[in-house]
C-alpha cells in the first residue's frame, strides 16, 4: 500500500511539472507574438511542419493540373519548340501539354510530326504519353502515322517487356489498315513472348485486330495461336484468350470459334482459382458452353465452380450461377439437385446487400431463375420486402419478385407487407404496382382470392384517388377470374364513381356496370353520367361504355331502348374514330336485324382471366438464362436485339427463336427481333415492342392481327377476348351471318 501511494504521488508531481511547463511556453509563445515575433521552440517548429505535411502531399497530387488552365495565344508555336529541345524534362512537359490539349478538345493534330520526334526515348512515361497522342490523331493523320511504324516495330523488340507490350497494344489500337499490315510480324513474335505480360497484351490485340482486318487473323494463324494459349501456365493469359475468342465468336456470328475439349477444361477449372476477377468472368463465360451430356462430368464441374458463389464480385457469382444452373439440367439426382438449390440462395440473397445498382441486376436475373426454378428462393421472400431507403427501381423489382415467390403458406406476409406499400409509400407509381401485385395474388392464389379482396376494399376506404383507381382495375380482373362470387362489393366500388380520373379506372368500372346490369339497381343512371360527357371521354373508355350500353339493353330492354339508341348515335355520327364507328355499326345492325343472335354474341361466357407465372416464353427464357450477368438478362431482350455489326439497332436470326415452345398454333413476328409471339400478345415478349399491324400466321394461312375470328367454331367476339363457341343445338354460324348482315355496304342504320 505504501508503494503504490508513493508511486501515485511520483506520477502525480511529474504531471504537475510538465503542465507548469507547458505554460510557462504558452506564456512565453504568448508575449512574443504580442511584440510581433515568430514564436520559438521545437514545438511549434514540429506542429507547423506536421500541419503543412498535407498541403505538400496535395499539392504534389495537383500539379498536373496547371496542364489544363493555360488559354495563351501563340502557344502552338511554343509547343513546337519545345517539342524540339534537346532538354529531356522539358519535352516531357510539352507532350504533358500537348495531351492536356487534346483532352478538353483542342486540336493539335498539326503537331503531330513534332510529337512523333519524341517516340525516340527511353523514357516509359514519355512514351506512353506520344503512344497516346498517336491512337487519337492516327486515324485524322495515316499518311503520318506511318512515320511511327518503324518505331513500333523497334520497340516490339526492345529488351524492357514493358515496352514490347506498349508497342503491340498501340499498333493494335491504332484502327488504320496502313498500319496493321505491319503489324503481323511483331503480334507473332508476342504471342509467344516469354513474358505473360506480353503474351497477355498479344492475345487482346488479336481480338481488336479481328474486328479490323479479320482476313489477316485467319491467314496468319492467330486464331490457332489464341486456342493454343487456353493451356498457357499463366492463368492470365489463358483467362484473356479465353475472353477474346469469347468476343470473336460474338462478332462473328458463329456457335463458336472452337469447341472446348476435355482437356482445355480441365485445365480451365484448376486456373480458375488463381485468376483475377474478371478472368474468373471469363473464364466461367466459356465453361457455361462447355458441351457435355455425362450426369456425373457435369456434378465435376458443378462442384468446381460451387466456390466463386462466395466471390466478393458479384459478376463472378452471376457467371458462376449461370454455370450451375446450366449443366443442373444434366443431374437426375433429386438429393444433388436439393442440395444445389440450398447452396445457390445464400449467394443471390447476399447480392441484395450490395449498391442498388447492383442489387437492381441481381434481381433482374432472379426473376429468370425464379421462372425456371422457383424453389431456390421459396424460403427467402422476406429478403425482398423493401426497404425505405431502397431506390424505387429496386422497390419494383423486389414487388416482382415476390409476386413470383408468393404461396399458399406466405401469400398472408405478402398481403400485408404489399398493404403497407399501398398505405404508407409516397411514390404513386410504386403504390399502384403495390395495389396491382395484391390483384395477382388473387390471381395466382385462389385460396388467397377473398383475403386479396378484403385488403383491396381496405385501400378504397382510404379514398385515395390512384389508391381507389387501381384498385377498381385490379378487381375487374378479379371478377372475370371468379365470376359470380365477389359481386357484394360492387355498392362499394360505384360509391366511388365521381373520383374516377384515369380511362382505365373509369373503363373498368363500366365494365363492371355492363357485366353485372341486372344486379345493379340504378345501372343505367350511372351510365348515363358517363354518356353525357361521351365525347371527351378517351377512346378506350367510349368503347367500353358502348358494349356496356349494348349489355344493358340486352338484359333490360324494357328501360334502355332509349339509351341505346342515344350512344349508337354519337358512335356512329358523332365520331370520327374508326373503330369506334365500326363497332357501333357493328351493334346497331345486330340489334335491328336479330337480337338473339346479338345477345348471343355479345353476352357470351367468356374465358376467365388466369395468372400466368411465365412472365417470357420458354424459348426466350432458354436463350437468356445462357446470358446470365450480360445486359441481355438485365433488360429481358435476346442479344442479337441490340446491335447488328453496324452498329445499329438489329433484328435476332430468324432460325434463333424459330418455334419457341409455349408458341404454338396462329402466331405474329415481332418486326424489331422476330420473335414469334402468341396470337393474342399485344406486344412482343422480348423487346416490347408493340404488335402494330404484324400479320397473324398460321401454317400458310395469314390474316390481319385485329381479326375477330377464332378457331374454335368462328364465332366473334367484338371485345377482343376469347370467347367460346355458339351452342351446338344452333347449327348457324355466327360468323357467316355477320358477314352477311355486313355485306351490304349500301345499307344504313
Amino acid at each position: 500500500r505504501r508503494a503504490l501511494s508513493s508511486r501515485l504521488s511520483l506520477g502525480s508531481a511529474r504531471g504537475a511539472e510538465q503542465a507548469d511547463s507547458r505554460r510557462r511556453v504558452c506564456r512565453r509563445h504568448c508575449r512574443e507574438l504580442r511584440r510581433g515575433r515568430e514564436p520559438r521552440g521545437e514545438g511549434v517548429r514540429e506542429r507547423r511542419s506536421r500541419a503543412a505535411a498535407p498541403r505538400r502531399r496535395a499539392g504534389s497530387r495537383m500539379s498536373d493540373a496547371k496542364y489544363f488552365q493555360t488559354t495563351k495565344r501563340g502557344e502552338i508555336h511554343e509547343l513546337k519548340e519545345e517539342l524540339h529541345t534537346n532538354d529531356k524534362q522539358k519535352q516531357k512537359e510539352a507532350v504533358k501539354k500537348v495531351i492536356a490539349a487534346m483532352t478538353v478538345g483542342k486540336d493539335v493534330s498539326m503537331l503531330f510530326p513534332d510529337v512523333c520526334s519524341c517516340m525516340q526515348t527511353p523514357n516509359l512515361e514519355l512514351k506512353k504519353l506520344v503512344y497516346l497522342y498517336l491512337i487519337n490523331y492516327a486515324k485524322s493523320q495515316p499518311d503520318l502515322a506511318i512515320m511511327a511504324v518503324n518505331t513500333f516495330v523497334k520497340d516490339a523488340s526492345d529488351p524492357n517487356p514493358l515496352i514490347r507490350a506498349l508497342a503491340v497494344r498501340t499498333m493494335g489500337c491504332i484502327r488504320v489498315e496502313q498500319i496493321t499490315e505491319y503489324l503481323a510480324n511483331p503480334l507473332s513474335k508476342a504471342l509467344k513472348d516469354e513474358d505473360p505480360y506480353v503474351r497477355k497484351t498479344a492475345a487482346i490485340c488479336v481480338c481488336k485486330l479481328h474486328d479490323i482486318n479479320p482476313e489477316m487473323v485467319k491467314d496468319q494463324g492467330f486464331l490457332d495461336a489464341l486456342v493454343e494459349m487456353i493451356s498457357d501456365s499463366n492463368p492470365t493469359v489463358m483467362s484473356n484468350a479465353i475472353a477474346c475468342i469469347n468476343e470473336i465468336s460474338e462478332s462473328s456470328g458463329g456457335p463458336g470459334l472452337f469447341e472446348l475439349s476435355r482437356g482445355a477444361k480441365t485445365k480451365m477449372l484448376a486456373a480458375i482459382n488463381e485468376c483475377a476477377e474478371w478472368g474468373q468472368v471469363a473464364i466461367l463465360d466459356a465453361l457455361a458452353m462447355y458441351p457435355t451430356n455425362d450426369p456425373k462430368e457435369a456434378e465435376g464441374i458443378i462442384e468446381r465452380v460451387t466456390p466463386r458463389l462466395q466471390h466478393a464480385n458479384a459478376a463472378v457469382v452471376l457467371s458462376a450461377v449461370k454455370v450451375v444452373l446450366h449443366f443442373m439440367d444434366l443431374i437426375e439426382s433429386e438429393e444433388t439437385l436439393k442440395a444445389l438449390t440450398k447452396k445457390l440462395s445464400p449467394p443471390m440473397v447476399t447480392l441484395l446487400s450490395a449498391e442498388p445498382e447492383i442489387q437492381y441486376v441481381a434481381l433482374r436475373n432472379i426473376q429468370l431463375i425464379c421462372q425456371k426454378r422457383p424453389g431456390i428462393l421459396a424460403n427467402e421472400i422476406k429478403v425482398f420486402f423493401c426497404k425505405y431507403n431502397d431506390p424505387s427501381y429496386v422497390k419494383v423489382e423486389k414487388v416482382d419478385v415476390m409476386v413470383m415467390l408468393a404461396s399458399e403458406r406466405n401469400v398472408d406476409q405478402v398481403l400485408m407487407e404489399l398493404k403497407e406499400y399501398a398505405f404508407a409509400e409516397v411514390d404513386v407509381e410504386f403504390v399502384r404496382k403495390a395495389v396491382r401485385a395484391i390483384g395477382r395474388c388473387a390471381l395466382k392464389i385462389d385460396k388467397a382470392a377473398e383475403r386479396c379482396v378484403t385488403v383491396l376494399l381496405d385501400l378504397i376506404q382510404t379514398k385515395v384517388s390512384y389508391v381507389v383507381q387501381e384498385s377498381i382495375v385490379v378487381i375487374k380482373d378479379i371478377f372475370r377470374k371468379y365470376p359470380n362470387k365477389y359481386e357484394s362489393v360492387i355498392g362499394v366500388l360505384c360509391e366511388n364513381l365521381e373520383g374516377l380520373e384515369s380511362a382505365e379506372a373509369k373503363a373498368s368500372l363500366i365494365w363492371i356496370i355492363g357485366h353485372y346490369a341486372e344486379r345493379i339497381d340504378n345501372a343505367q343512371e350511372l351510365l348515363e353520367g358517363f354518356i353525357e360527357e361521351f365525347a371527351d371521354l378517351d377512346l378506350e373508355v367510349q368503347l367500353q361504355l358502348l358494349t356496356a350500353t349494348v349489355k344493358l339493353f340486352l338484359k333490360k330492354p324494357d328501360s334502355a331502348q332509349g339509351v341505346v339508341k342515344q350512344v349508337l348515335g354519337l358512335a356512329t355520327t358523332g365520331s370520327t374514330n374508326p373503330d369506334l364507328r365500326d363497332r357501333g355499326y357493328i351493334y346497331w345492325r345486330l340489334l335491328s336485324s336479330d337480337p338473339d343472335k346479338a345477345r348471343v354474341v355479345v353476352l357470351a361466357e367468356r374465358s376467365t382471366v388466369q395468372y400466368d407465372g411465365r412472365r417470357l416464353d420458354t424459348g426466350l427464357l432458354r436463350v437468356l438464362l445462357e446470358q446470365v450477368g450480360q445486359i441481355s438478362s438485365v433488360c429481358h431482350r435476346p442479344p442479337e436485339s441490340f446491335l447488328d455489326k453496324d452498329g445499329l439497332r438489329g433484328a435476332a436470326p430468324r432460325a434463333a427463336f424459330a418455334s419457341p415452345e409455349g408458341v404454338s398454333g396462329p402466331g405474329w413476328e415481332c418486326r424489331m427481333c422476330t420473335l414469334r409471339n402468341s396470337a393474342n400478345a399485344t406486344q412482343c415478349a422480348a423487346c416490347e415492342e408493340p404488335r402494330g399491324d404484324a400479320v397473324i400466321t398460321s401454317g400458310g394461312a395469314s390474316a390481319k392481327p385485329n381479326s375477330n375470328v377464332t378457331a374454335a367454331g368462328g364465332t366473334v367476339d367484338l371485345l377482343g377476348s376469347p370467347m367460346a363457341a355458339a351452342p351446338a343445338a344452333k347449327p348457324t354460324n355466327v360468323m357467316d351471318d355477320l358477314m352477311d348482315l355486313m355485306g351490304d355496304v349500301s345499307v344504313t342504320p
